[in-house]
Formats: C-alpha cells, sequence, structure tokens
C-alpha cells in the first residue's frame, strides 16, 4: 500500500504560512528546493484540502486544472463544498471521508503526496493515514499563521530518517510516523 509522504515548508516556529497567507519569508531557491523539486517527480498522486488547491490560483494554477508544478500527478482535492464548471481528468473533488483516503492509498502507484493544508494534514493524522513527515524548515519565525497540524488533540512518535543541511540555512527533515 502507498505511504503518504507530507512533504511541507514550514518556519521555525511551525508555520506553513504566515498570517493572511504570507509566504513572503520561505526560501524559493536553493539546493534544498531543488532536491525537493527533483523528489516530487516521483510521486503520480497529490492529495490537498481546498484552501491549499486555491491557494494555488496565485501561482497560475486555474480552476479545474492541476497545479502546473504537479502536472504530471492525478490530484485529489478533499472538500465538501468545491465544485468546478470544467474540469480535468488529472483532477478529482472528494468528500472529506476517511474510505476515500484508504481507498487513494490502496489504488495509488507510487507514495502520495501530501500538499499542505493544516487542518487536512491534521485530521489526517488524527486518524494515523500519514506515514511520513518531510519538513523543509526556513529559517524564519512567523508568529502566526497556519500551523503544520492543525487541529490535533493527541502525542506522536516520530522515528528521525534523515537530517541534511543546504545553503541559505534550510533544512529537510524527514520522519517516519509511528501510531
Amino acid at each position: 500500500m502507498a505511504k503518504i509522504v507530507y512533504y511541507v515548508a514550514s518556519s521555525i516556529d511551525g508555520f506553513i504560512s504566515g498570517m493572511n497567507e504570507d509566504m513572503s519569508g520561505f526560501i524559493y531557491q536553493s539546493e534544498g528546493v531543488e532536491k525537493y523539486l527533483k523528489e516530487l517527480e516521483s510521486f503520480k498522486t497529490v492529495i490537498m484540502g481546498r484552501n491549499t488547491y486555491e491557494f494555488g490560483y496565485k501561482f497560475g494554477a486555474k480552476a479545474g486544472e492541476p497545479s502546473p508544478v504537479y502536472m504530471h500527478m492525478k490530484h485529489y482535492i478533499f472538500s465538501n463544498t468545491l465544485k468546478f464548471e470544467n474540469q480535468s481528468d488529472m483532477v478529482e473533488v472528494k468528500k472529506i471521508d476517511l474510505k476515500e483516503v484508504q481507498r487513494i492509498k490502496a489504488n495509488s502507484e507510487t507514495d502520495i503526496y501530501l500538499c499542505g493544508g493544516g487542518t487536512l494534514a491534521g485530521w489526517l493524522l488524527e486518524n494515523e493515514e500519514i506515514d511520513v513527515l518531510k519538513i523543509k524548515l526556513n529559517p524564519i519565525i512567523l508568529g502566526g499563521g497556519v500551523k503544520i497540524f492543525e487541529n490535533i488533540t493527541k502525542k506522536y512518535q516520530l522515528e528521525l530518517v534523515e537530517s541534511l543541511l543546504f545553503d541559505k540555512g534550510l533544512q529537510t527533515i524527514s520522519y517516519n510516523i509511528t501510531y
């Protein structure tokens, strides 16, 4: 069965975006970012929540179309309200339902890239569906915004797999999540 890999950029204080979706302090060009983009090529499936998908509009994504960065991936967007007038075959909207997540995991050819969304990530973690956490740790402190995991109530044990330091102070830290 495929694993869900939450590969996410974060500030030192655990936010994936600042207040009002501010991403201005994050590093977009570095050896670490190049490594991340190269690793994305191995995924054929991406899951995300509605807010993350719609946030992509700021970076050139179009409603009902795959994100330009993940064009090669089948997109599953979890939302109970999102609808498109025109929709690519590479995009499916799924109701927020654990059975849908498990079906995608069972049928994916590759591991699954969880593309941001602190709310969706928190829900998946609470339901023990995230297998790997890969953080692109940016050397900034935001003080507020969207947390890596929203609305979690339990503690989780992580097993360090890899820690790499890149130029500009960017680090990638990889963990297996044990339940």
